[in-house]
């Protein structure tokens, strides 16, 4: 980003998220500053720089969710839109490095490149950089990844880092057998806190709704909408509370059995809960 003019002796530009500020004229000219002089800072073009980096920070916040969305619902994605949206850091951020999938479903590749004439560059597990040019493809949730032991350690070999938290997701597989008459499952059940207020904090913060006594999480699995929930405890209660049992329901809210749950909302669900379980209060004596 170039530099701009705040007033008679120093420019100002956006360095790494933060205002800077640097001299135009006298020994320090073209020299970035330490801290910003008192003219610098109460300057307009600083204010709407300020302004300006506040909106790249929620931007980039935005882009991650987005993208997340996608791969936690494994929505296929029109390979042009990436195309688009490639050249916006952010978006770039987001994205590069996502294990994705076009026409062929037994073909993952790490994605490091879209074109404008929305081709992908993608690295494959045979360590060959090929391009693909499918209509759509899908960031699969990591549950749905063929090989994904095999994968994490290709990622390694890589020195991959994804933005959005994909192939070291934790993630869990419904058990072989589990009985129709399972109605809630309760292996993360008992995490005590010392209010409901602390366990529906935590909820939030690790990005979860929190709606009357549970916090819930949404997914798509094989194409429909089904929702995850945690009992925290009423809303209004004062005292210590626990995690209760896990649940989900489909889009009109009906009830759905464990045993018939698809794989991408059981490893979400296991997650939230196991999740708000790990921020519990450990009494004494207990094996943390």
């Amino acid at each position: 980003m170039g530099w701009l003019s705040a007033g008679d002796g120093y420019e100002v530009a956006l360095v790494e998220g933060r205002v800077a500020a640097r001299a135009t004229s006298g020994r320090a000219a073209g020299r970035q500053l330490k801290s910003l002089p008192k003219a610098v800072r109460e300057h307009p073009e600083t204010d709407r720089l300020r302004r300006f980096g506040e909106w790249l920070d929620r931007h980039a916040v935005a882009c991650v969710a987005q993208v997340d969305a996608w791969m936690v619902s494994s929505l296929p994605v029109p390979t042009g839109l990436l195309a688009r949206l490639w050249p916006d850091e952010a978006w770039q951020s987001a994205l590069r490095d996502l294990a994705v999938v076009g026409d062929d479903p037994d073909e993952v590749g790490f994605l490091r490149d879209a074109t404008d004439a929305g081709e992908l560059r993608v690295v494959n597990l045979d360590g060959e950089t090929v391009r693909l040019s499918p209509r759509t493809v899908t960031l699969p949730h990591p549950v749905l990844l063929p090989d994904l032991e095999d994968l994490r350690e290709f990622a390694a070999e890589l020195g991959v880092t994804q933005r959005v938290e994909q192939i070291h997701r934790a993630t869990w597989l419904r058990p072989a057998g589990l009985a129709e008459t399972v109605t809630e499952i309760r292996e993360f059940a008992g995490g005590r806190y010392d209010s409901r207020f602390g366990l529906a904090a935590r909820a939030t913060a690790l990005g979860y709704r929190v709606s009357g006594g549970y916090a819930t999480c949404r997914v798509r699995d094989a194409g429909r909408g089904v929702e995850a929930a945690v009992w925290i405890g009423e809303p209004y209660w004062d005292g210590d509370t626990e995690t209760g049992g896990l649940t989900w329901s489909d889009e009109e809210g009906r009830a759905v059995r464990p045993s018939r749950v698809g794989p991408v909302a059981w490893s979400e669900g296991m997650r939230m809960a196991a999740a708000l379980y790990a921020g519990r209060r450990i009494e004494k004596g207990e094996d943390a």
